[in-house]
């Protein structure tokens, strides 16, 4: 028995079920449908030429430029280190032939001194005369060896494979600090190790009495030396140095990643170190007293106090800067108030110091501990909260995105590569696998 049409006030028969609505249309409805269809066509061919115009305009060396700038920098860098070592073999070939010409320059004198004497007392023998005259014969054949020596000087190729650089997409999404409780590694802080942590994109600095130890990626120690220096109050990762900077009481120390050696390149004598950050190529370390000053300090040639930012441009007269974070030419603050008893992260920019927002979160601290903080992807922060013991999300504009229980309280924390982080509490450190 055939069928009516399905549009309503339509009297036609069917002739034809449609397979995008599943109504049986009669012939004019079903070619009425069909062109609808079809027209729904036209928009979709003119967005689809507007995206093949913009391909074809598209500049490819802008949406890559700051990756190309990168890559520069390393080059140059790879150029200053190269030349840097140059100079400093030609340095110790230098001082092996000075050296060797320093000896003879002396028995020379000594030789001249002895004639002189002898000429001006007017007297002297045979046996003084043979004496002389061995000493320079002696000096004669070292003088001819000084002349024909040959150095030897063994030289290899210097080798870079693809771990020296590594190229991939960025990571444009925000961390999802819900999955925080995925614990990839557990180990335990000795007694007597300060919870100070840094990282670059290979290891992880901590110091495990009585030693500085280097993490791998999975926290197992690779290197270690003996830390013989006190207190550690804070320490953070240079790259265009390639050194981990540490900070002591009153002085900087750099630590070479390669061979774990320790050097002290600055003191100041009255005030204490509370934190450190590193941008490419300034160091800024706060004081940490009322009032607290931030100094600016250049790397490159040498590491040399350049600006000291003072009260009131640096905080209000009651508060003290704990932790001061760069990441991405902007700095982050965490500020307590000793009389209010609070807590609040400032962000800055890093070249004036001008204030970009503040939030203060709900915490009122009584312990006498200092609030932490860590960078995060898309120029997001976490925050770490002993008093309450919990890690706050914060977004890049200054807003609380996630709060996370954490037990034991913890003290420091740090983003380990761009899906790890790594926590340290009174007993120990954790790896966090994060997404």
């Amino acid at each position: 028995m055939s069928q009516s049409c399905s549009i309503k006030k339509c009297i036609r028969t069917s002739r034809g079920l449609c397979d995008c609505c599943q109504q049986n249309l009669c012939l004019q409805h079903l070619n009425e449908h069909n062109a609808s269809l079809i027209s729904q066509l036209n928009p979709l061919t003119d967005e689809i030429n507007a995206l093949g115009d913009r391909l074809k305009t598209l500049s490819i060396h802008k949406a890559i430029a700051d990756s190309r700038e990168k890559l520069e920098q390393w080059r140059e860098d790879c150029y200053k280190k190269i030349d840097c070592f140059f100079e400093q073999k030609c340095q110790e070939l230098d001082h092996l032939i000075d050296e060797k010409v320093g000896k003879q320059r002396e028995e020379l004198k000594r030789i001249q001194l002895k004639i002189t004497e002898l000429i001006n007392t007017q007297e002297t023998t045979r046996q003084d005369i043979d004496l002389l005259t061995s000493t320079i014969r002696e000096l004669e054949r070292n003088m001819n060896n000084i002349e024909e020596a040959c150095f030897t000087v063994d030289t290899r190729p210097l080798l870079i494979d693809d771990t020296h650089v590594s190229i991939g997409r960025t990571t444009d999404h925000e961390l999802d600090q819900s999955t925080l409780w995925s614990v990839c590694r557990t180990i335990a802080s000795p007694k007597g190790s300060f919870a100070s942590l840094s990282s670059n994109d290979r290891h992880l600095l901590k110091h495990q009495e009585p030693n500085l130890c280097l993490f791998d990626r999975e926290m197992n120690i690779v290197k270690q030396t003996l830390w013989s220096y006190g207190t550690i109050h804070d320490m953070c990762w240079s790259s265009i140095l390639d050194r981990f900077i540490v900070l002591g009481k009153n002085n900087i120390y750099l630590i070479n990643e390669n061979t774990m050696s320790i050097d002290n390149v600055q003191r100041i004598e009255g005030r204490n170190w509370g934190s450190c950050t590193c941008s490419d190529i300034v160091l800024f370390a706060s004081i940490i007293e009322r009032a607290s000053s931030i100094m600016e300090f250049t790397l490159v040639p040498a590491i040399e106090l350049i600006k000291e930012w003072k009260y009131p441009h640096t905080c209000t007269n009651d508060e003290f800067i704990t932790d001061i974070v760069y990441n991405n030419g902007h700095l982050a603050l965490i500020v307590m108030n000793k009389p209010e008893k609070s807590v609040l992260i400032d962000l800055r920019n890093a070249k004036t110091l001008s204030r970009i927002w503040t939030f203060q979160p709900d915490i009122r601290w009584v312990q006498n501990k200092i609030f932490r903080c860590c960078s995060l992807t898309c120029n997001e922060w976490l925050m770490v909260d002993y008093e309450t013991g919990r890690l706050l999300q914060i977004t890049k504009d200054g807003k609380i995105k996630k709060t996370i229980k954490y037990h034991p309280a913890p003290y420091r924390a740090i983003l380990f590569g761009l899906n790890k982080l790594a926590a340290s509490t009174m007993t120990d450190v954790r790896l966090h696998a994060i997404q």
